[in-house]
């Protein structure tokens, strides 16, 4: 979504945009002018339903399950991306190449000589991942430390990351390279957009770690995606919710995580069943059915439009999704995170840092753990006004152009070293 978001913008003024994505998408690319180019075969697989490509999935522990997601999902997949990259480059050439940070194609690309490649801009719609000299590594949910008992901390933990739960992930990434531009090892494979030209992080300062020693330049710009009634309908017994005097919980799993209504859509609502608040579902496209009978103050849907629903929403309850989180947090609503898998438990780890809402630190959390979070958001004043603060810095970033600005300095900067 933040991506064609940004191609939108980029066609509007003018530029010939080519958005190499699933097969899935291509009305939806199609759709912002955008033309769009279908991943390989080997690459292109259905993000809804990773279980149905990667069933080994189900039977891995957490940590395990980081260590295959990363090496199957993300890395694997780089060798047919790049050549499909390379293909419409040669083509016809591109001025800049940009990638959302999961791309294992941008990772090898950024390893060529600056005159054999165009610029390469990282749209960061995920967490930031950079190293930097108080930064934990990326993956366990952990906030920043300073001193020396952060840093042994960290590197502790790097060595633990790469050595033992992205080992085949490591290997994968040396067999990519190798089939690709000839290299092998190249530092940490999830720590790449530091060589990148540029990164524009789809968030604002308050809401990630300050890394004072970035080895690129990194410009935050503010979320850059819609939800509006352009995009979602309002269902039915929307009045109820534009009525409504008791405070309003929003619940979602995302549109990714939700084919496990019990890690926390079904635990929130036996929390809330009794409460004084309307607690609205969104299931992200799951069935909206599937739930069974709710209780009186529930209400479900698959979709929802943003735009209307989190201005009059007191709390955000969410599994941790990077894009769901700087919605409210656009329109100043705090939030209780019960961290999924992927980037999530990194989402959560900078809720809580940044004063905004409380991080369960469960992807299953109780009912009653929830039902005390809600309470405590609802009640303690310092967490709406934090979500306020930075609703404000959202409101003053500048968005979409913001990306493209990033992408003409890149492409400029780029252009002097390259020659």
């Amino acid at each position: 979504m933040p991506l064609l978001s940004l191609a939108r913008g980029l066609v509007e003024r003018g530029d010939d945009v080519r958005f190499l994505t699933g097969t899935r998408f291509r009305d939806a690319v199609s759709a912002t002018g955008a033309t769009h180019v279908a991943l390989p075969a080997d690459a292109d697989f259905d993000d809804r339903d990773l279980l149905k490509t990667f069933p080994e999935l189900a039977r891995l522990s957490p940590v395990r399950g980081v260590g295959f997601y990363v090496e199957h999902v993300f890395t694997r997949p780089g060798v047919g991306q790049y050549r499909a990259i390379q293909d419409l480059l040669r083509a016809d050439p591109s001025a800049a190449v940009v990638a959302d940070p999961t791309l294992a194609a941008g990772a090898v690309m950024t390893l060529l000589p600056a005159r054999e490649r165009p610029a390469i801009v990282v749209a960061g719609i995920i967490p930031l991942n950079l190293p930097g000299r108080d930064v934990p590594p990326f993956g366990f949910g952990l906030t920043p430390r300073a001193g020396w008992p952060g840093r042994a901390r960290n590197a502790v933990l790097t060595w633990f990351e790469e050595r033992v739960i992205l080992r085949g992930a490591r290997r994968a990434g040396d067999e990519v390279r190798r089939a690709t531009v000839g290299a092998t090892r190249a530092g940490s494979g999830l720590g790449w957009v530091g060589r990148a030209d540029a990164v524009a992080q789809c968030t604002v300062a308050s809401f990630e770690y300050p890394r004072p020693d970035a080895s690129t330049v990194v410009r935050f710009t503010g979320p850059i995606a819609e939800s509006s009634v352009d995009h979602h309908r309002v269902p039915a017994w929307w009045p109820e919710v534009s009525e409504h005097r008791r405070p309003i919980v929003h619940v979602t799993q995302g549109t990714l995580a939700n084919n496990e209504m019990d890690d926390l859509i079904r635990p929130a609502v036996r929390a809330l069943a009794d409460e004084d608040v309307l607690v609205v579902v969104a299931t992200g496209g799951a069935p909206a059915d599937a739930l069974g009978e709710m209780p009186s103050n529930v209400r479900v849907a698959d979709f929802l439009p943003y735009d209307v629903l989190l201005p009059r929403t007191s709390v955000f309850l969410t599994n941790g999704g990077y894009g769901g989180t700087q919605f409210a947090l656009r329109h100043g609503v705090p939030i209780v995170v019960a961290p999924g898998g992927e980037d999530k438990s990194e989402v959560a780890a900078r809720v809580q840092w940044s004063g905004v809402g409380i991080s369960l630190r469960t992807r299953r959390p109780s009912p009653t753990r929830i039902r005390d979070a809600v309470r405590e958001v609802i009640g303690e004043a310092s967490y709406r006004l934090r979500a306020v603060e930075m609703a404000a810095e959202i409101a003053a970033s500048p968005g979409t152009a913001g990306v493209i600005d990033t992408i003409d300095d890149a492409v400029a900067r780029h252009s002097r070293i390259a020659s």
